[in-house]
């Protein structure tokens, strides 16, 4: 049967240029004429002989405009000859999970329907996200190659062969291609199962009943997966799940698994005193660990993680082939690596870079300050994956003990073992471009500035002497990529450090996070609050940069 392929002529738009986390706009962008099947359109012209013959995976997060740019994907995709989809059930397949099926299945790639932890409903924010073969993002080339075509797009080609109904598990037809609609949480769960040891976290928490629990995934994509994990696997009750119905708009919540955007989570776990607290984001790939009076910053939980790797299956089985974080992410992991003498990484924020290192053998278990953990068994971070590797570590620690070891315990040992970076982010959302690029360029001038490396800034009786000044390069060692203007590192006579980024994934305005870092090996002060320990270098930090002036706030929008 002969399908008929319809030429739609279009217009180029220029603002089609996709980072590390795909194309993010406002939905009403992608709701307006051609837009969102320009950009389709480009993903396919991008691959390698285009989409003739490709086996394609298409998830999202859930999120509003994802259900409508499904059957987009099965229209252009039926055109341009692409041999079959596999769709996870009602558009939903967490990141992660995308990135597991796109791997376990040998396909050509994903599509990816998300804008990760941003907002969602019909007048905040939608994305399309395109990932290779390894599972991973799309490395910048690609991306590249995608934007090139965007900018002169003169058609689109489609087959309309109905709607299809991708809220049933089957195989169908989408005129000439074969579709896939498959269960959105099994395979992961099996992932899951083959790495941690499950029967060891079952007994655990059935034989421990003072260790409580409470799973939040803010509406976003993770509920299923919680259910199946919490519930259905370790049989633990419905009360365990807060918020776990993926919603398009997230309930109206910022589905963002940080202190101030799961003040409910905090507020339950406090309420409650919950032993282990945990949330996680729209999307999947960020994690929040949580327990009454314990809160995990995400460089802790990356070298916690990577300290108790032996008692991971996974790990213990296969070996730990190196560590790394992102530049901005404090250094806890780094004496973890060099204690294990593991071979250590510092790379740029965002995950292709972890994934070029994986792909190489070198790298199995990383982290970012951004709330994501993740290690080699996909290509990008899990957040689901470090939730459940906290309960192996908690379920390892409590063997044979009398007293329950809490979350706390674990951190104070790690402390006394290696010492405490005290670290926090400032996030400074949605302020003006012109500010941000006002506020890099003063720290150009004085980084260039003779002055400025030895100058000394005094707080609250504390003297910090700036000691070296560096916009980060990276270079990668597997493909001998070069990555310019990562960040502005200041750092300080006594190993503190504030660094300085200008993020480009919202969908409005500009985003600049200010990270701070203060090491310590003085245990009276391992129980002190981030905020107190850091409150002198911040203060220098604002002075020093001007940060509020050029910013127009007084105030981040998030502290972390």
């Amino acid at each position: 049967m002969s399908y008929q392929v319809q030429i739609i002529a279009t217009t180029a738009f220029t603002d089609q240029k996709p980072g590390t986390s795909g194309l993010r706009k406002r939905v009403k962008i992608f709701q307006g004429q051609h837009y969102t099947e320009n950009f389709v359109q480009a993903i396919l012209d991008a691959m390698p002989d285009g989409g003739k013959g490709k086996t394609l995976v298409i998830g999202g997060d859930g999120r509003y405009w994802a259900r409508e740019t499904v059957q987009t994907i099965f229209q252009i995709g039926a055109a341009a000859g692409v041999k079959k989809f596999i769709v996870g059930q009602d558009s939903i397949l967490s990141t992660p999970a995308a990135s597991n099926i796109i791997r376990k299945y040998k396909t050509d790639g994903g599509i990816l329907l998300t804008a990760s932890h941003n907002p969602g409903g019909p007048n905040a924010d939608f994305g399309i996200k395109f990932n290779t073969a390894n599972g991973g993002p799309a490395p910048e080339a690609v991306t590249n190659k995608i934007f090139e075509i965007t900018k002169t797009l003169k058609s689109y080609k489609v087959v309309d062969a109905g709607t299809l109904d991708i809220t049933k598990i089957g195989s169908f037809k989408y005129g000439p291609v074969e579709v896939d609609i498959i269960d959105s949480v099994k395979d992961y769960v099996e992932l899951m199962e083959g790495i941690f040891d499950f029967p060891l976290i079952s007994k655990f928490v059935s034989s421990t009943p003072e260790f409580t629990v409470l799973f939040d995934a803010l509406h976003g994509v993770t509920g299923p997966y919680g259910r199946a994990i919490f519930v259905d696997t370790l049989k633990l009750s419905e009360n365990v799940l807060q918020n776990c119905v993926p919603l398009p708009d997230f309930g109206g919540g910022h589905p963002d698994p940080n202190l101030t955007y799961a003040h409910n989570l905090v507020a339950a776990v406090e309420k409650n005193k919950i032993v282990f607290g945990a949330a996680s984001d729209g999307d999947g790939d960020r994690n929040m660990i949580y327990g009454a009076g314990a809160f995990v910053t995400p460089s802790d939980s990356v070298a916690v993680i990577a300290d108790w790797a032996d008692s991971i299956p996974y790990f213990k089985k296969g070996g730990v082939h190196g560590v790394a974080r992102s530049m901005p992410t404090s250094k806890a992991i780094d004496a973890v690596g060099k204690a294990h003498g593991w071979e250590f990484f510092e790379v740029p924020t965002g995950w292709k870079f972890f994934g070029n290192l994986m792909d190489a053998g070198r790298l199995s278990i990383c982290g970012e300050e951004s709330f994501g953990t993740g290690s080699d068994h996909v290509r990008e971070k899990d957040g689901v994956w470090a939730i459940v590797a906290w309960l192996n570590i908690l379920a390892a620690a409590n063997e044979g003990q009398k007293k329950l070891v809490t979350i706390n315990d674990i951190l104070a040992a790690h402390y006394k073992k290696y010492g405490r970076n005290f670290f926090s982010r400032y996030d400074y959302e949605e302020v003006s471009s012109e500010g941000a690029n006002a506020l890099i360029a003063n720290l150009d001038s004085l980084f260039a500035s003779s002055d400025f490396k030895g100058s000394k800034y005094t707080s609250t009786g504390q003297t910090f002497e700036v000691s070296d000044t560096v916009n980060f390069t990276y270079t990668d060692p597997v493909d001998a990529s070069v990555s310019k203007n990562q960040g502005h590192i200041i750092s300080f006579s006594d190993g503190s450090r504030v660094v300085f980024r200008l993020s480009g994934t919202g969908s409005h305005g500009a985003t600049v996070r200010m990270y701070i870092e203060k090491y310590s090996k003085n245990e009276a002060e391992y129980g002190n609050s981030a905020a107190d320990g850091l409150k002198p270098l911040i203060d220098v930090a604002l002075e020093i940069t001007q940060l509020q002036k050029f910013l127009g706030r007084d105030e981040p929008t998030v502290i972390t």
